[in-house]
């Protein structure tokens, strides 16, 4: 084998050792399990998959099932509780220059509703989403169906949607001026580069290692043949097989006198012996081991600058237009909030509550019946799910009595209903609290009220007078922190059981520890406030702001053994 071949096989060999051990994934959020598992085969008919992945998804993720007869079967998708999964995942992070690994055992899933099983045969699930960290985060779960056909709803069409510019990169930044104009969850954002997946290989620096490490090869090559051409024909060394070949010993002897007379006879002429070979192999593959550490010592050193965070891109603040509609509060402790109570109007960002009915008599219970219209006058179909639920309906009186928070279920023609009883006579306020998702993945976040009516004489009700301690059947809740006007303020709620020591044991309801809506006095404004994640220090807390001055009510929900209790509080900001 030639000394070329014997190189171009040693460097093969060593990209093939470098290149066949992976480097440590960095990004998270990433598909921790799937039910059903990928490529399991399902016998009996399923409503829904679910994917787990190691954080939670955020509300713009899009997902698709096909059928394997290509067309789509999702049929929307929402958020379910966490559980934890069936294996640990285990993601590294660079941390101080080496990968440190991070141990995931909890798993968020996100439910795929599946409208219709049309055949047997292998189902396809894509994902598309983003993590917190901004890295990309895709991929396909299939799985084989057995089982018996079955037929889609009524009035179901296959979804066409695709993923939104914010997951595709194609977000187009909205010109100067034109913001104003747009709902808050519909303003474009220009996506933020996802960084480079840290730990990978810099091909740069390996393109050009392997670059020196072939050049390298070359060049030992060239030498080595010119340094033969220098010395001459090359000597044959035939002694050791001419005897076998003439056929007697001395025809031998007599070729191998020949050679050295001949070798004589040059040296009398001037000529210069062949020089004595060297071993270049092992030299060539250390020339080519050094070089390609140096590639990868340069790719190291690119990959460590490249790694460094942008500078900071000003963020625009969303419109004050675009804050009234959305009755949402998502603010850190300690800042300015601008954020304005919704719920006061009918209709709102482009969308109208229609209500099939606006009185129901007293202690009777009724399917309350309603649509959320567009601006084509067509029922809305597609929502996100919000704390594991499209919409969230909430009743409570003019006098800030009765308050009740239920979840309606959704026909395909986009008719909500749910059973409703009001006890006593007097005027309501019901307000939906929702967020349409469009067909590129844009999502709004609305609440929209209006008036309803019990017939009867209303008995008037004076608010109570402002506490920091309210019960809650067996439970004691305690707010800790007072909200303030136009400030973000973190206010706790601690919960423990009515004579017993220490704090009871929440459990997370609709995907959180606790849920808060403020109401306000007169306009009957709305605020529904989000909790942190995870506890703090046992207490739920929220970061609250209220919209004006004036008298609130807050209503607070936790659960505690499978139950839902509510605790209320009087908030006097005047």
């Amino acid at each position: 084998m030639g000394l070329l071949h014997r190189v171009v096989l040693a460097v093969a060999a060593v990209i093939v050792l470098v290149f066949a051990v992976p480097a440590p994934a960095s990004a998270h959020g990433t598909l921790g399990m799937s039910v059903p598992a990928g490529g399991a085969t399902v016998n009996t008919p399923l409503n829904d998959v679910e994917l787990f992945f190691t954080e939670k998804v955020p509300d713009n993720a899009y997902f698709a099932i096909t059928a394997p007869t290509g067309g789509r079967v999702d049929n929307g998708w929402e958020h379910s509780s966490p559980r934890p999964l069936d294996k640990p995942v285990t993601e590294y992070f660079m941390e101080g220059g080496r990968f440190e690994p991070r141990q995931y055992t909890t798993g968020f899933p996100a439910r795929v509703r599946v409208a219709h099983l049309p055949a047997t045969g292998e189902y396809r699930i894509d994902y598309q989403s983003r993590a917190s960290d901004g890295d990309d985060v895709h991929g396909t779960v299939t799985f084989k169906y057995a089982g018996p056909v079955t037929p889609a709803p009524a009035g179901w069409t296959p979804p066409t949607g695709q993923a939104g510019p914010a997951l595709s990169g194609t977000a187009t930044p909205v010109a100067a001026g034109s913001a104003a104009a747009l709902p808050a969850a519909a303003i474009p954002v220009t996506p933020v580069p996802a960084a480079p997946v840290e730990g990978g290989a810099n091909w740069l620096g390996w393109l050009g290692g392997i670059a020196v490490a072939l050049t390298a090869a070359a060049g030992v090559s060239l030498w080595r043949r010119r340094t033969s051409a220098g010395s001459g024909p090359p000597r044959r060394t035939v002694a050791r097989g001419a005897a076998a070949r003439s056929g007697t010993p001395a025809a031998g002897a007599a070729k191998a006198g020949a050679a050295k007379a001949g070798a004589a006879k040059a040296g009398a002429a001037g000529e210069t012996p062949a020089r004595r070979t060297v071993a270049l192999a092992p030299i060539a593959f250390g020339a080519v081991v050094v070089a390609l550490i140096g590639g990868y010592a340069l790719g190291r050193t690119t990959a460590a600058a490249s790694q460094r965070p942008p500078a900071a891109a000003p963020v625009p603040a969303a419109p004050a237009a675009a804050q009234d509609m959305t009755g949402h509060q998502h603010g850190v402790g300690g800042g300015v909030a601008t954020v304005e109570a919704g719920g006061t109007t009918v209709s709102s960002g482009g969308y109208t509550l229609q209500p099939v009915r606006r009185s129901q008599p007293a202690g009777r219970t009724v399917d309350y019946a309603f649509r959320i219209v567009g601006a084509n006058q067509q029922p809305a179909t597609r929502f996100a799910a919000v704390h594991d639920k499209p919409l969230h309906l909430v009743v409570a009186g003019r006098d800030l009595g009765g308050f009740q928070h239920l979840h309606p279920a959704m026909s395909p023609d986009g008719l909500w209903t749910v059973p409703l009883t009001l006890p006593r006579a007097g005027a309501y306020r019901i307000f939906a609290d929702f967020t349409v998702a469009t067909v590129g993945g844009a999502t709004t976040p609305l609440v929209l009220g209006v008036d309803h009516h019990v017939p009867g004489d209303a008995a008037e009700t004076e608010l109570p007078a402002a506490a920091d301690r309210a019960e809650a059947g067996p439970f004691t809740v305690t707010m800790e922190g007072t909200p303030q006007v136009g400030v973000t303020v973190p206010t706790s709620f601690r919960v423990v059981r009515s004579g017993a020591p220490g704090p009871a044991v929440l459990e997370r309801y609709l995907g959180a520890y606790g849920h808060l809506v403020v109401l306000r006095e007169g306009d009957l404004g709305y605020v529904h406030v989000h909790p942190d994640p995870e506890l703090a220090d046992g207490a739920i807390r929220f970061n609250v702001s209220a919209p004006g001055a004036g008298r609130y009510r807050a209503f607070l929900e936790f659960q505690i053994e499978g139950q839902v209790h509510r605790a209320e509080f009087t908030l006097d900001l005047t």
